[in-house]
């Protein structure tokens, strides 16, 4: 899991070359005129989810992990509470290959808050739990990219 900001970039240069190149469609994008929905970048090996929705509360959210993917949450329009937690100390159930979905049940093991700029990079081995309002329910933007595990 890494969790920071794009004005940092600079430090995370030692990121795998397809997350450099996220960050660098996310600089040359406007991403906030984006329509929701999913947008090809490179065929199934790389696109970006663009999603829009209210933050709730964790209750009414669910716990997930993916095998196929690697998960690039890219903040537009915040705030979110990402919970956080590792696979391994949760319970998990049946994987849905066709979706790359790792549907888990367990307890959050801390949490970030992203905020416009912000981002949180999940491997395979990274439970999270979006969707968590921070003061209150909020409508969020975000940029979601998957990027194909080789």
């Amino acid at each position: 899991m890494v969790f920071g900001n794009i004005r940092d970039l600079k430090d995370y240069s030692w990121l795998e070359e397809e997350v450099l190149k996220c960050f660098k469609y996310a600089q040359e994008h406007d991403l906030m005129a984006y329509e929701k929905g999913s947008h090809e970048i490179d065929g199934d090996d790389l696109f970006v989810n663009i999603v829009e929705y209210e933050t709730t509360t964790p209750q009414n959210r669910f716990w997930e992990a993916h095998r196929q993917y690697l998960d690039l949450h890219f903040m537009l329009r915040g705030p979110e509470q990402i919970d956080v937690n590792f696979i391994d100390n949760m319970e998990q159930k049946e994987f849905v290959e066709k979706d790359d979905f790792l549907p888990l049940e367990g307890e959050p093991n801390s949490h970030v808050v992203l905020t416009e700029g912000d981002f949180l990079l999940c491997y395979p081995k990274d439970a999270h739990r979006t969707a968590v309002a921070v003061d209150g329910p909020a409508v969020i933007k975000k940029a979601i990219f998957k990027i194909k595990i080789k």
